[in-house]
């Protein structure tokens, strides 16, 4: 909700209490021209080659844009899981907003200012709020937004604590440029790298058995990976061995020729966590040396300077046992002569692949929805109170 239409929702219903049934496109002309504040915030430069462990900061102009005082203000602090604060002033509050549907985890800081800011004028912080790289940071968000009331919490936010350094006032500021958003989002760029990587899986079995294939993508670090909406969705291509055919593929895999393009359930992936994608294959004849291959997708990864555990080999040995068919866990994704990688971590948390094992025709939309970078995958969301990263 903007800020502009919490005090039109505040004076509204002023309006409607004391005056009846009286619509918001019919309100008194006392109501259109009623003067009152109106903060904003000016554009913030991003900030580019930050090393993991050290602090930076960004000065925050506020500006009073109104034809009446603020008596009071709220300045909102945002980062995603890369980034922290080194020091807390007493007059702020920390809390915490964990991952949940398409929004990343985030870790908030409210600074409230008891004070007046005149119409005309512009204030920031005495003290910029430093934040911090941590080891894990890579392309991460600093968001900034500035409020006339206290910013609601969202439904799922660990309980605000008090900061301990000295507290922080609104000093006036002879600033250039001009302040127009209530909202600004800051990229943050880290000096860091992010392993990703893929491991095959040894498969036995004889003709006519159906045997299952995991196989394992991986962000091995340091740093967690965040893409903008948009982007390329980061893709892994499993290409099962000749002599087989899918009985049934993972839920989040699309058949393209021989080949089976795989995507993500968010659009990030943090450290030490990946995911297994899962299928069911059929052996259907006997190939001598039939390997199949999981390997990273055509996108370029900057952030990765390790191309060798890009791709992996799928082994499939059949077995001359004139067995009739039957069904065979056949090295179900454990690392073998096709892994490459060495041990892996375990598939878990946010930006986890997902195994759903759905139908073909869920298999087309969840691709279809890859393509768009995640966002088409809406769930019902909880109430949040306004978007943020």
């Amino acid at each position: 909700m903007s800020l502009s239409l919490h005090r039109a929702v505040r004076t509204t219903v002023a309006v409607l209490g004391t005056a009846g049934l009286i619509t918001l496109g019919s309100a008194p002309t006392a109501f259109a021209d009623q003067t009152a504040p109106d903060l904003a915030l000016s554009g913030i430069a991003p900030v580019d080659g930050v090393k993991p462990g050290s602090t930076f900061d960004r000065p925050v102009v506020v500006a009073n844009n109104g034809t009446a005082s603020a008596d009071k203000v709220w300045v909102q602090y945002s980062v995603t899981r890369g980034l922290d604060y080194a020091e807390v002033p007493s007059n702020c509050r920390t809390h915490q907003v964990p991952s949940y549907d398409e929004m990343t985890a985030k870790s908030n800081v409210v600074c409230s200012f008891d004070q007046e800011l005149e119409p005309g004028k512009a204030y920031t912080p005495g003290t910029p709020l430093a934040v911090k790289a941590l080891d894990n940071a890579l392309h991460d968000v600093l968001r900034v937004s500035v409020w006339d009331i206290d910013p609601p919490l969202d439904d799922a936010a660990t309980p605000p604590v008090a900061g301990t350094a000295p507290a922080v006032k609104l000093v006036e500021s002879q600033a250039g440029g001009e302040a127009t958003e209530e909202a600004v989002d800051v990229p943050v760029t880290a000096v860091n790298t992010a392993d990703w990587q893929v491991q095959g899986a040894d498969l036995t079995g004889s003709v006519g058995d159906v045997v299952t294939l995991k196989v394992k993508f991986t962000n091995a670090g340091p740093a967690w990976v965040l893409t903008d909406e948009g982007d390329p969705v980061r893709q892994v291509l499993i290409t099962p061995p000749a002599g087989t055919s899918v009985v049934k593929s993972d839920g989040f895999c699309d058949a393209e020729g021989g080949t089976y393009v795989c995507g993500t359930n968010q659009r990030w992936v943090n450290e030490g966590e990946g995911g297994l994608y899962t299928f069911q294959l059929k052996i259907d004849k006997q190939v001598p040396g039939a390997t199949g291959s999981v390997a990273l997708g055509p996108h370029e990864r900057p952030f990765d300077p390790e191309k060798g555990n890009d791709k992996a080999d799928i082994i499939l040995d059949v077995k001359d046992t004139g067995s009739t068919g039957g069904t065979s866990d056949g090295g179900s994704g454990s690392a073998g002569s096709g892994a490459a990688g060495g041990n892996q971590p375990s598939a878990q948390g946010g930006g986890e692949l997902a195994d759903t094992g759905s139908s073909s025709t869920a298999v087309g939309t969840a691709a279809a929805a890859m393509i768009t970078g995640g966002g088409a995958l809406l769930v019902t969301r909880r109430r949040r109170t306004r978007a943020q990263v």
